[in-house]
């Protein structure tokens, strides 16, 4: 073990830290964390972009931009409106006001929009017509689908309709959060212009499929065309069904987003699950932060919503042809596999394949890892299920953060408690979006026997364990899956993801210890190996990368590499900071936001970001420190964002075979830094630029794993 002193680290140099504000970074140095997730979103785009991607993975990047930045609107931007509201002045780390980064969000986004405008508008929807997919206008419409559209109409759409009329003696109507509206402006012979709103049905496909036979178009494979039409286009087609005796002068559709971030006053509240799902049945009527429209609209009708719905004109995003572009999701169930990529089938790790009679057997033979979604995800549900079943199995606890639906991990652990096991789950209910599924799955838990607790108060329980107590021949033995991922098998096969079989005595003890203080009342503050947020964390990482500068200091190996979602933690950068002056390398592989700038000279020279975007959503976080030779490697849930280090209970754990590390050093990350087909490199001014080969030979590292398996 190599010996140095723990860095009391030296101060903080002028450079690095701010100097109105001490102890705070130099904002100059700190990327805007909305812009530089913006940047991100930008990233996303650039593969709908891109056609060398298969047309409906386009498209699906393209849905996947829209979704993300409703998503934006909801969270950070309706937490910058409070902050406007409330007349905060405090500067965001990088020195803005809440009113300057709103402007600059909405700076960024009106091109970003415009060419997600462009590229359905000018480029896929003509990819998609030669391809046999036609996304049709009212107006395109022959006879034979106008009629077997009007039959639709009358048979599914029109009961579920509700006109609503906006005068006097009718008040404005509500508008729920992300619900496609269409405005209707009437002419009336003795009342003159009115206005009324009849909301797109949500319970409707929203791209409606017309019959194949009413299709008309190039079928030269032998594939008959498919047709579809925008919903709200039928409904606006015949609108007057819903206004007989009115002449329907104009119709526009109009989308609001609302604020959807919710406050939870948890020490007030006496039961978690009830007043959650208050909150979940609330968040519906959060303020409006934004309302997107069609750009051919009035100035009027423009203005009755705006005044009405409370807005500024800033708040308006005018849009050139379909809103809410996340619909276009749908398109992937078409059976087209000539315009996907190519399906794989996930492997299940060597160690288990001849061992799936019995698992425990496996892991007691070593440490398995799983590297999803290359590796299946399927050996960590049949663990639970083996323990189920297992008649020497005691005990079985878990964390739960986002399990999707019908999981079969929760169907196992009720399958457990029906065998008499002991079983505890950790439901988190504040899983953002998720809430109401979880709700559903505690209350599924709880009649079931299960012991099961909904986090502790103030902190978000996002740590992905595992730990099952077994009774054997030699006594009581502990087997623990540790993950950086969610217990949800579909999203093992779309997320990049690390999961770890062991039954180490030391992380079995620690990760027992940590169910207690999660179940019970502990102030346990440090494990054996495990790294634990909110205590100890913090604290550990600070003085592991200060161990990297003091063995830079000393001549001896020194480099991190990080790979994690985000890094906006402001103690953590400066410390990156630091350890570039002194002479570390630092390597970071991250995929959204990123505040440090990299390649400032003198500051950040040593410091390479970047960013992969692909196929896979690249989910898992790693953490390398050379330490002069005598490696470490952590895998686990945390990212370094402060609502992860201080916020929430996270884990990170030891990967201690060496044959292990070494795979995950030089066979994972180093693919990462060496890819020059997906990856994206950070620049000092918070810009990515793509790599290219350059006359080397192509390499993409999602690829590579997949060929690999």
């Amino acid at each position: 073990m190599i010996e140095y002193e723990p860095a009391m680290a030296a101060p903080l140099t002028p450079a690095i830290e701010s100097a109105e504000q001490p102890g705070r970074i130099n904002p100059a140095l700190y990327i805007n964390r909305e812009l530089s997730w913006i940047e991100f979103n930008r990233r996303v785009l650039e593969e709908a972009l891109d056609a060398h991607n298969p047309l409906l993975e386009r498209v699906k990047f393209t849905a996947i931009f829209s979704s993300n930045l409703d998503e934006f609107f909801m969270i950070r931007v309706s937490g910058i409106r409070e902050q406007i509201d409330a007349g905060v002045s405090e500067l965001s780390p990088n020195g803005k006001t809440p009113q300057e980064q709103l402007e600059a969000i909405r700076a960024a986004l009106l091109p970003l929009l415009a060419e997600r405008q462009r590229l359905v508008n000018e480029e896929l929807l003509p990819a998609l017509r030669a391809a046999g997919i036609f996304l049709l206008r009212y107006d395109e419409l022959n006879v034979a689908q106008r009629e077997a559209l009007h039959g639709y109409y009358t048979r599914e759409v029109f009961p579920v309709l509700t006109p609503l009329a906006i005068d006097p003696s009718h008040p404005f109507p509500f508008i729920s959060n992300l619900s496609l509206n269409l405005a209707v402006v009437i002419d009336d012979p003795h009342n003159g212009q009115l206005y009324a709103r009849v909301k797109v049905p949500e319970v409707l496909p929203r791209l409606v499929h017309l019959p194949p036979e009413t299709c008309e178009g190039p079928s030269d494979d032998g594939r008959r065309p498919a047709c579809f039409v925008w919903l709200e286009e039928v409904i606006a087609a015949n609108l007057a069904s819903l206004f007989p005796g009115k002449h329907v002068r104009e119709t526009y559709a109009f989308r609001v987003t609302r604020d959807a971030d919710m406050e939870i006053q948890e020490d007030e509240a006496g039961d978690l699950l009830q007043t959650m799902e208050e909150n979940v049945r609330q968040r519906r009527f959060g303020r409006v932060v934004r309302l997107t429209i069609d750009q051919r609209s009035s100035e009027e009708a423009r203005r009755l919503l705006i005044e009405n719905l409370g807005l500024r004109d800033t708040d308006v995003y005018a849009m050139d042809g379909p809103l809410g572009l996340s619909g276009l999701m749908s398109l992937i169930s078409l059976d087209r596999p000539d315009l996907k990529d190519p399906p794989f089938v996930p492997l299940v790790p060597v160690a288990l394949r001849h061992h799936e009679d019995d698992m425990f057997a496996a892991i007691r033979r070593g440490d398995i890892l799983l590297h999803h979604p290359y590796d299946s995800f399927a050996p960590v549900t049949d663990l639970v299920k083996a323990a189920a079943a297992d008649p020497q199995v005691l005990a079985i606890k878990q964390t739960l953060y986002r399990t999707g639906r019908n999981s079969p991990i929760v169907a196992a652990l009720m399958a457990a408690r029906e065998e008499g096991k002991q079983v505890a789950t950790l439901v988190e209910l504040k899983a953002r979006f998720d809430e109401e599924n979880n709700i559903g799955w505690a209350k599924q838990l709880e009649s079931a026997g299960v012991h099961v607790v909904y986090g502790l108060i103030g902190l978000k329980v996002h740590a992905k364990l595992l730990l099952i107590v077994r009774k054997e021949a030699d006594g009581i033995r502990r087997y623990v899956h540790m993950g950086t991922g969610n217990y949800n098998a579909s999203t093992a096969r779309l997320y990049t993801d690390f999961g770890l079989f062991t039954c180490d005595p030391d992380l079995g003890e620690d990760v027992t210890e940590l169910f207690n203080a999660l179940t019970g009342y502990s102030d346990q503050k440090r494990y054996r190996k495990l790294l634990v947020a909110p205590r100890g964390m913090r604290e550990a990482l600070m003085e592991k990368i200060e161990r990297e500068i003091s063995c830079a200091r000393r001549g001896l190996d020194a480099h991190l590499i990080f790979k994690c979602n985000a890094l906006t933690d402001e103690g953590l950068t400066m410390a990156l900071y630091r350890a570039s002056q002194a002479g570390v390398k630092v390597d970071l592989i991250i995929r959204g936001i990123c505040s440090l700038r990299p390649g400032l000279p003198g500051l950040s020279d040593m410091v390479q970001v970047r960013s992969i975007v692909g196929r896979f959503l690249e989910h898992h976080r790693a953490y390398y420190f050379r330490n002069g030779g005598e490696e470490e490697l952590y895998l686990g849930s945390a990212d370094l964002m402060i609502r992860n280090i201080s916020r929430r209970v996270e884990t990170l754990f030891p990967i201690q075979d060496p044959i292990m590390l070494r795979y995950l050093r030089d066979g994972v990350l180093q693919a990462y830094l060496d890819d020059n087909v997906q990856a994206r490199e950070l620049l000092p001014d918070g810009s990515y630029r793509r790599l290219a080969p350059n006359g080397a030979a192509p390499f993409n590292a999602q690829l590579a794993f997949f060929e690999s398996r």
